[in-house]
């Protein structure tokens, strides 16, 4: 590898270097201090070992995990730290080996039998506080639920271990230097007080009392609920921390319906869901999964794929449609999974007509026009702008898993993009990059850090008139108000169960309140910075849609994006980086027919950017009208009412599945009794249908 290329690598790697020598240059040293023997300078590197140790632990763990990866993780270096200490011991003058030693090494050995006892419980206790099942908004005080145990005991040993360690670590390297085993003998009666303690305050989480309900308990538990409940449509989701957008996009649309449901795979996705009444149900495991078999549950939205739908896909009493996080004309968007679901619902004829054109398996009777009922957040084209400065959302995709140069105009396109609006000095650019850019290809990564210094660069060339303080006091306290509607603070300590315990049942109004509180955030947001500045718009605040609200022209690529923005109807551009002419680039891409086409040197630019001040200089208005029905479907009726009519027939269809599998079980044969139906019903003993 080129030097150019090491030199990176090195440096990033160099705190790691570096912790790593300083540790193992300090037990060099106490060994040296241990063999010679040298009191000062064994105690000098046995208590800067540990220091250092702690520090690390405490502050820095990432920079130790190498050594845990070799087999020397914190307990083999606190008890080799201790061993060293003992050897010193035995060679030092003024200790007696014979009558002060055995006392110090037993009390020293009783501390990691404690310690390790102490693993133990916390095993016991984690495992007795996992539920098969993890809820939110759901009330849980029949499975006892109760607050955790402290994290120095129950989920961080090496913490605990070098914590406890200090008073006989500090105890025997005092009797290296004074020659009295007091002093050691104190310190690790300190110790062992200490770690004793824990193992027994820690044990209580065991009484009958403090124990949470079996998981048989809680799986009658939870039949009960659903049986109480009754809900009619769930949206099922699985993936991984950074896809969770794709399931908070519906949240809005799931709280209208009737009687809802989420339901989850993976345990950390339960605090990814963003802020939101709806009753949520993680099953990880396969067996408590069918517990939905027996429920009310009539449909199941997917608004993505993942290897763990399948499993789903399997309970027959449940109808399936998969809804998608969004349209664009790649081939993402027709994939082939999609023909394993019931339906498929769309936004418009576009996608429609993909399908039909991919020839995937998805027959046309499937496929369900629903329009896009989250767009309604979207406000419609009110003419060209009309301040001091034209807004310019530049919003590119991420790069993909198949290694496409026309995924993503970052690499190819994005500097020219931006340099080309930064040189207009009536532009106001803002940069909402994609979550995952630069995860699967490090030149994406690249080139979006070299974008924002671009637009930081170019702010440092800006000046006027800021808002006051009091615009940014009224941005943090609408940032606290929202703060407290969309998280819940917990405590350090608190796990799974505890966060079960207090995001019990809600209070039922928290949709509206929620509506209100980011109606004025954003406000706020955009009040808070002078209207001449360039701004780079991460995380979820404020959403893309806000950012199409304040925006007179969108950039971007070939992705849902472009199709969401076609929604209000303002000028937009999308940037052709995938090697084909415009003309083939418009025919292989129908969502770019209505808008400008940028090659990757942005050379036409300012023309675009005259056309949106200009109408008379814009050719595509009418286009996009006729394309924004084309992509999104006509306007009346709305898309929630068509989204939620969908939702019945496919509700309907499962009930006539339901009865024709009733009626065709023999009347000898009782039909297995769902939740709702009167008492549950335990798994595996109702009959196949």
């Amino acid at each position: 590898m080129p030097l150019a290329g090491l030199l990176p690598r090195i440096w990033t790697r160099l705190p790691v270097l570096c912790a790593i020598s300083a540790l193992f240059l300090l037990f060099a040293t106490q060994l040296a201090g241990a063999l010679l023997p040298n009191a000062p300078l064994l105690v000098a590197s046995g208590a800067a070992g540990l220091a250092l140790d702690t520090c690390l632990l405490y502050r820095r763990p990432a920079l130790l995990s190498p050594l845990s990866g070799i087999r020397l993780d914190v307990t083999v270096r606190q008890l080799l730290r201790d061993m060293l200490i003992m050897v010193a011991l035995l060679r030092i003058d003024g200790i007696d080996p014979e009558r002060e030693m055995p006392p110090l090494l037993g009390a020293l050995s009783a501390f990691y039998v404690l310690h390790f006892a102490c693993q133990a419980v916390s095993l016991l206790v984690r495992r007795a506080r996992t539920l098969p099942v993890v809820t939110r908004n759901i009330d849980v005080s029949a499975l006892n639920p109760t607050a955790a145990p402290p994290r120095i005991l129950a989920r961080r040993a090496g913490h605990r271990l070098l914590a406890f360690s200090v008073p006989a670590t500090a105890g025997l390297l005092v009797t290296v230097l004074t020659g009295h085993g007091r002093w050691g003998a104190a310190g690790l009666a300190a110790s062992l007080t200490l770690i004793g303690m824990g193992v027994a305050r820690l044990a209580t989480w065991l009484l009958p009392e403090q124990r949470a309900a079996s998981d048989a308990r809680v799986m009658e538990w939870l039949d009960d609920w659903l049986a109480e409940y009754r809900p009619t449509v769930a949206m099922y989701f699985s993936g991984g921390a950074s896809s969770a957008y794709q399931a908070n996009m519906w949240l809005s649309t799931l709280a209208g319906l009737e009687r809802p449901l989420i339901v989850l795979r993976e345990r950390f996705m339960v605090q990814k869901i963003d802020a939101t009444d709806v009753p949520v149900l993680c099953l990880p495991k396969v067996t408590t999964l069918f517990a939905l078999e027996n429920s009310t549950l009539k449909a199941m939205l997917h608004p993505a794929n993942s290897g763990k739908t399948s499993q789903v896909l399997r309970i027959p009493a449940i109808k399936h449609a998969f809804i998608n996080h969004g349209e664009s004309d790649k081939l993402s968007s027709c994939n082939p999974y999609a023909k394993a679901y019931d339906e498929v619902w769309v936004a418009g004829p576009a996608a429609r007509e993909r399908y039909a054109l991919a020839d995937v398996g998805v027959e046309d009777k499937d496929v369900v026009e629903v329009g896009r009922p989250q767009l309604a957040a979207i406000r419609p084209y009110s003419g060209p702008p009309t301040g001091a400065y034209t807004t310019v959302l530049y919003a590119p995709t991420w790069e993909g898993w198949d290694g496409n140069p026309g995924n993503t105009s970052v690499v190819l396109a994005g500097e020219h993009i931006v340099g080309q609006l930064l040189d207009d000095p009536r532009v106001r650019v803002l940069y909402k990059p994609h979550p995952m850019t630069g995860s699967v290809d490090p030149r994406a990564g690249a080139a979006d850090e070299r974008v924002r210094a671009l637009i930081h660069e170019a702010n440092t060339r800006r000046s006027g008139p800021r808002p006051g303080p009091e615009a940014q006091a009224e941005l943090l306290r609408r940032t606290k108000e929202l703060d407290q509607l969309t998280s819940t603070v917990f405590r350090g300590a608190a796990d799974e169960l505890e966060r079960m315990m207090l995001q019990g049942t809600p209070d039922g109004d928290r949709e509206e309140r929620l509506a209100r509180a980011t109606a004025a955030w954003e406000r706020a947001y955009w009040a808070s910075f002078p209207e001449w500045e360039h701004r780079i718009v991460t995380g979820p605040r404020p959403a893309l849609y806000a950012c199409f609200n304040v925006a007179d022209l969108l950039i971007s690529d070939v992705s849902s994006v472009v199709s969401d923005w076609l929604s209000s109807e303002k000028p937009y551009a999308v940037a052709n980086t995938s090697g084909l002419s415009e003309e083939e680039f418009r025919a292989a891409f129908p969502t770019a027919s209505a808008g400008t086409v940028l090659t990757p040197d942005a050379a036409t630019v300012r023309y675009l950017l005259d056309a949106v001040r200009d109408p008379r200089q814009d050719r595509h208005a009418a286009d996009r009208a006729k394309l924004k029905e084309h992509l999104l479907g006509p306007a009346d009726p709305p898309s929630p009412e068509r989204f939620a009519a969908a939702v019945r027939e496919l509700c309907a269809k499962s009930d006539d599945r339901r009865a024709r599998a009733d009626a065709r079980l023999s009347p000898a044969i009782p039909a297995p009794r769902r939740a709702g139906d009167g008492a549950s019903v335990r798994r595996g003993t109702e009959p196949d249908l």
